[in-house]
Order: structure tokens, then sequence, then C-alpha cells
């Protein structure tokens, strides 16, 4: 997943009773689930893997948990790499991350709309800088790289296949999906994602709109939390390359915005840096009239 700023703001999900039957094998029951078919209960095995209600379980589940922590590496489409490493939330969106690039490491809070950025030096005594992405009043739609996300992304993809269960990379013990999915698909799995509130679900209609193809591997650990997720992602400025590990759900320390007495806001600097041209436009101007009155010609003479 791609842009600078992304991030997401949400709701508590509800309608767990949508949840279906059929995730887990049937246990103490007969390999062929008392049909007595060749096939020694494959139909049954396949529906116990079932990808759409396995994801669907996962994302109902991770909903609960509200944090996890997380550690992203991101390549651009311009062959950078920037990573991030922290605590993710999700509904609301949020994240206390730090951001790692070329550039010096960099605090960033994000509850919402509102985003808090640690500054290398102190601004007017303050250790923190906030914006706010809303704009007119409407939510600033982008995407957050968290693990619900990514399950609500995959919600009803009939193109999600079981690979089967395997080990990460970092040695856990999961069940491996993978697909790959266009515009239209993001876009059409409406009946499995009513189990999202309304908001949460059009709010991520609008998030994905931008992306051409989504190309996903997911890792769903043993107690049903999403372990991994490596994406690529392509729109019209490039194609991105994430790789995103979760752990700790529900443990993680939930994001505080940090004191408001260590906070200025973005908008305020702005305001106050105009106010400070303006004042200095306004004694050039006198200083211009005062040369003027002189005979002198004003600043401008001579020029």
């Amino acid at each position: 997943m791609n842009k600078a700023a992304r991030i997401r703001a949400g709701i508590a999900v509800a309608g767990t009773a949508l949840l279906v039957g059929g995730l887990t094998a049937c246990g103490g029951e007969k390999a062929d689930g008392g049909t007595h078919k060749a096939d020694g209960g494959k139909g049954a095995e396949v529906k116990a893997h079932s990808s759409v209600e396995a994801v669907k379980a996962s994302y109902l589940k991770t909903v609960g948990a509200k944090f996890a922590k997380a550690e992203l590496s991101v390549v651009g489409g311009d062959g950078k790499t920037h990573g991030q490493s922290g605590t993710k939330g999700w509904y609301p969106s949020s994240h206390d991350v730090i951001l790692k690039s070329e550039k010096p490491d960099t605090r960033s809070i994000m509850i919402g709309d509102m985003t808090y950025t640690r500054l290398a030096q102190p601004l007017a005594g303050k250790a923190w800088m906030s914006m706010d992405l809303a704009k007119d009043g409407k939510p600033g739609v982008r995407l957050n790289d968290d693990p619900a996300e990514y399950l609500a992304m995959l919600l009803g993809q009939e193109k999600l296949a079981h690979v089967g269960a395997e080990k990460t990379a970092d040695g856990i013990d999961a069940e491996h999906y993978k697909g790959s999915f266009t515009t239209a698909d993001l876009l059409k799995a409406d009946e499995s994602t009513k189990v999202m509130a309304e908001a949460n679900r059009q709010y991520l209609h609008e998030a994905v709109k931008h992306i051409t193809t989504f190309e996903v591997d997911l890792w769903i650990g043993k107690d049903g939390y999403p372990v991994r997720a490596d994406t690529v992602s392509t729109d019209a400025e490039g194609t991105t390359k994430t790789t995103a590990k979760f752990s700790d759900f529900a443990a993680a320390t939930p994001v505080q915005a940090p004191p408001a007495d260590q906070v200025v806001s973005f908008d305020d600097l702005n305001k106050g840096t105009d106010r400070t041209l303006d004042e200095a436009d306004q004694k050039l101007k006198e200083a211009d009239q005062k040369l003027r009155d002189a005979g002198l010609g004003g600043l401008g003479a001579g020029s």
C-alpha cells in the first residue's frame, strides 16, 4: 500500500452474528464427514479451510483486539525503502510508530484524522506539531496498513486461495492464503463486507478506488490473528511492495495523543508566519512611503 499519509479512521464493528459456521474441522467425526464418500471427506476438509470464512473469522477476532504491534517495510515506486515500527490501532484508525527512511527516524502518532509529529527541535516551546488531515469537515480518506484493514480488503474474495499450513519466514505456524485482485474485485464483495460497520465499509471502498491491482500473501496464525501480509499494490503512481508483520494483539498499549501542552498546531504556525509576513510587508510599505515623501523615489528607486 502506498501513500506517505496512508493512515485511517472508523467506528466499532457490528453484526458478528453474521459469522457463518464451517470454519473449523469437525473434531471427533469420521474423515469422510459421515458421507462414506471415496474422497475420504476431502470436501469437508476444503470447507474447513474456506478462505472466505477464515478471513471473516480472523477479521471479527482482530476487530475486537483493537491494537497490535506492527513492523512494516515498504519499497515505493521510486525504489526507495521506508518503514514503520510500533503500534497500530483500528476503528478508529491510529498508530504510534517510528517512521524510518534515509532521513533521521521520526516518531508519528495518529488518532483518526489528527496526526502528531515529534519535532527534531522544539517550536514555540512545543515538542510536537499537530495536523488535521480532514478537509472541510470530511474525513481524509486513506489506507492505514493495519491488520484489520488487510483482512477487510479480503472479505468475500473467492479468488483468495488457501495455499496450506506452513511456517512464516519468522518461524510462526500459520495458514497461508494468496490472491490477486483488481479494483473491481476489491469493490464488489459487498455481501461479506456487511460484517463491517457501514461507515467503515464505505470508507474502505473510497480508499481502494485508486488501486489498479492488488496482490497479497496472507498468513493467519493458529490463534486466528493475521501475523504477516506481503502485498504488491499498483496504481497510477507506480508499484509499492509492502511486508507487514503483526503481533501482540490486544496486548499492545493503546495509542494516546501527546500531552496538549506539548503540541503546537500546524495551522497556528502558518497563521503566525502569515501574520509575521503581513507585518513585514506593512513595514516595507511604510518605509517606501517615507522615502517617497522625502523625495527619494521609494524603495524601488534606482533598481
